[in-house]
């Protein structure tokens, strides 16, 4: 209803101004409330009408009931077998495309054939079935028109069943929902629960198909299994017959005696080196020692040792008569032949175990070699045997083969032909379709009503705005605006009488005209065209500089700076600088952020504190503000900070959580960025339109001092605050500072005069400190 034009342009001239306030008068509220209070009876009879027509076609329309039947698929069935036909799904995105097939399933022909012959929906005039109409139409025809056949009919009514029924499965569930539509509640409810129950008798008739269908196939290959398995046992018997394979399948009578024969010749081996070495050791021990029983063998028998025994027995009595005796006496004599006979015995007892182990080395021996000689023939027999036992494992092999297929085949056929009368669907109605008590289309007549009447209402307020639009002459060019819309605040009258004061610290290609040009003149038209406001010291709050350490994140309200209250006293500068926003964001259009510069001269510190708060009353609406220190003089607000100015582009973030204003404002954010030069200040206002993170640009600067001022930095920005510190009646500052400005004076958008300060301060009845 309401139309805003953009703000325009000092720079635009009044005749653009005046088709804009035509056509806002166009579109004014007031005047469409009087055109259609004239027309209120036209507008009261069209939502009538359209009332009216609205319940006609809803009366008009056939009305449809829908009925719905929960079934809950669960793809995981029943495990009744071991082993079953279908293998089941584990993965969750395989369940549910189970569910989904399942689902079609309902609407498939088997299922909606069930429900048609069970229902006897062919003959339901509404699925295609004839009517009593119909019937009376064909008396009339006499036969002209050909009578569908029974297929078509069938067909014909499978498809108006499918698009009365609508299937569809609930998210992330097993649940599935069957829709059916009728003319009629009790048809609707009863054709829902028909094809939940045909579904489900179509699932158990399906699995019971496929168990038999899989039992006859399993059964057709059982009869040639079992025979192929006969043929090769029977050829597996007759090769080992032939080829005297005895033994178990595992383990053959010639194997087991080629290795009893070579365990039986080491054994032979190991006791012919036995024998040999106790042969060797007796006539060793024959030869060296001059006792014969000295042999091993000779120590253990119980024989040497009683000879031995009496060998002693004697020797000592010897030894006695000796003493005692004479070599002659027959005593001693006697005593002597004893000592021989026994040594004699001794001698030939040693002579018969050095004669028994040569006869144990010769047995040895002889075993040995008919061991050596048996071995010999086994192994022969078992290279035989080997080469005949390559094509004993195939038949094995093979007769292993078909007995596995034809067990495997046996078990899974007995499996399946118990299959068919198991229902292993877990799938159940968990919901009956009752007849619905309201239709689904039309919708309620009281509905319909109020829709027919906004309908009738509003097409008769077009057609009545579209009628005074072109029935109204058009407004000539040179015609007087609105008498309604506010008259344009009258201009600051120019100071002719006063002449402008220049500066001699001034750069003379600025404020001092050149020889081949005549003196600038002040532009009163940027004077006049520029906000006035001003900035004193009951609008700011002073603080103490260092009452708290500053950190990584500076609190603005402490850097001893006076700042904005939070109260209703400040509320002028912050609407002032608001408009001063509006002026620039018209002049930079609404593809990028505006940028408005604070000048002044010989107030750094003031103009510092101007940039500053009125960032705070630009961002206590929400806006993003970028503050760009562009005073590569003095940076006042940098070298407040503490950034430090070695090199160009170092930034940092200014937060403040000030108290809550008039204007509900709760804290902002600041950037920073320390400019060394007028070519950084440009780089850094184009690097942040062009980030799009911020909704204006505020440069505090540059000085418009001779080496400072830049007019190609001036050149880029859309707006320029002037500051005038304690204007006085007469004062020609601010006329010094546009003077000052040369080509850019143009862009004057506003003038802060301030007044704080230390005479401010002394004239205040008190003082006030955060």
């Amino acid at each position: 209803m309401f139309e805003y034009a953009p703000p325009l342009s000092p720079s635009e001239p009044a005749a653009r101004a005046q088709p804009a306030a035509e056509a806002a008068r166009g579109f004014h509220a007031i005047d469409l409330a009087r055109l259609l209070t004239g027309r209120i009876i036209t507008i009261g009879l069209a939502a009538i009408i359209g009332t009216g027509i609205a319940v006609a076609i809803g009366k008009s329309l056939t009305a449809r009931y829908s009925a719905t039947a929960q079934l809950y698929v669960d793809p995981r069935e029943l495990q009744l077998v071991e082993r079953e036909l279908t293998p089941r799904s584990q993965d969750l995105s395989g369940l549910a495309m189970v569910v989904e097939s399942q689902a079609r399933l309902i609407t498939s022909n088997n299922v909606l054939s069930k429900v048609i012959g069970d229902l006897n929906l062919e003959q339901d005039s509404e699925f295609g079935g004839k009517s009593a109409a119909s019937f009376l139409s064909g008396l009339l025809n006499f036969g002209s028109a050909p009578s569908r056949s029974s297929a078509n009919e069938k067909a014909a009514t499978l498809e108006a069943l499918r698009m009365h029924v609508n299937v569809k499965r609930t998210d992330r569930t097993f649940i599935v929902d069957i829709d059916v539509w009728s003319r009629e509640p009790a048809k609707a409810a009863a054709i829902a629960n028909a094809l939940a129950e045909s579904y489900l008798e179509e699932s158990k008739d399906s699995q019971a198909v496929a168990a038999r269908r899989a039992t006859a196939d399993l059964s057709g290959r059982l009869k040639e299994l079992q025979e192929r398995l006969r043929t090769a046992e029977n050829n597996l018997a007759v090769y080992k017959s032939k080829n005297n394979f005895l033994g178990t399948q595992d383990t053959q009578v010639s194997d087991q005696q080629l290795s009893s024969g070579t365990q039986r010749l080491a054994n032979a081996q190991a006791a012919t080196l036995d024998a040999l070495a106790r042969y060797n050791q007796i006539e060793a021990s024959r030869k060296i020692a001059s006792d014969g029983g000295a042999v091993p063998e000779a120590l253990q028998s119980p024989t040497i040792a009683s000879l031995r025994t009496q060998y002693a027995d004697a020797r000592r009595k010897q030894a006695e008569l000796m003493s005692e005796l004479g070599p002659l006496h027959p005593a001693l004599r006697m005593a002597s032949k004893q000592v021989e006979d026994l040594r004699r015995n001794i001698d030939e007892e040693v002579d018969r175990f050095a004669q028994s182990a040569k006869n144990d080395l010769t047995r040895t021996r002889a075993l040995e070699a008919s061991l050596t000689k048996a071995l010999d023939g086994q192994k022969k027999q078992s290279a035989d045997l080997g080469q005949a036992s390559v094509q004993l494992r195939e038949l094995e092999r093979d007769v292993e083969a078909s007995r596995t297929i034809y067990q495997s085949f046996l078990k899974r056929s007995r499996e399946t032909e118990e299959q068919e009368t198991l229902n292993t669907s877990s799938a159940r109605i968990i919901g009956d379709a009752t007849a619905p008590q309201r239709r689904i289309f039309p919708p309620a007549m009281s509905v319909l009503a109020m829709l027919g009447f906004m309908l009738g209402a509003a097409g008769s307020i077009g057609w009545i705005v579209v009628a005074d639009r072109l029935s109204s002459p058009a407004a000539p060019a040179g015609a007087a605006p609105d008498p309604v819309a506010p008259p344009p605040s009258p201009p600051l009258p120019p100071s002719p009488s006063v002449e402008p004061k220049v500066d001699t610290k001034l750069s003379p290609g600025l404020l001092r005209p050149r020889p081949n040009k005549p003196a600038p003149q002040v532009p009163a038209a940027s004077l006049a065209d520029a906000v006035r406001f001003s900035l004193t010291e009951t609008d700011l709050l002073r603080t103490l500089n260092g009452i708290f350490p500053l950190t990584d994140s500076v609190d603005i309200v402490r850097l001893g700076w006076p700042t904005l209250r939070a109260d209703v006293t400040s509320a002028p500068f912050i609407e002032a600088s608001h408009r001063v926003l509006a002026v620039a964001k018209a002049r930079a259009g609404h593809q990028r952020a505006p940028a408005i510069a604070v000048l002044g001269l010989d107030c750094a510190e003031q103009r510092t504190i101007v940039a500053l708060n009125f960032a705070m009353a630009l961002t206590g609406r929400g806006a993003r503000v970028l503050l760009i220190d562009a005073d590569r003089r003095h940076h006042a607000l940098s070298s407040r900070l503490g950034i430090n100015l070695a090199g160009a582009g170092v930034s940092r973030w200014i937060s403040t959580t000030a108290q809550p204003s008039a204007s509900g404002r709760s804290g902002f954010t600041i950037q920073s960025v320390a400019a060394l030069s007028a070519v950084e200040a440009s780089h850094a206002l184009e690097v942040a339109r062009a980030s799009q993170a911020y909704d204006v640009v505020v440069l505090n600067g540059p000085a418009l001092e001779p080496d400072d001022c830049d007019p190609a930095l001036l050149g880029t920005v859309e707006g320029v605050i002037a500051i005038s510190p304690a204007e006085k009646p007469g004062d020609g500052r601010p006329r010094n500072t546009v003077l000052a400005l040369g080509d850019a004076a143009g862009r004057l958008v506003g003038i802060v005069v301030t007044e704080f300060g230390t005479s401010a301060r002394e004239a205040l009845p008190l003082k006030q400190y955060a």
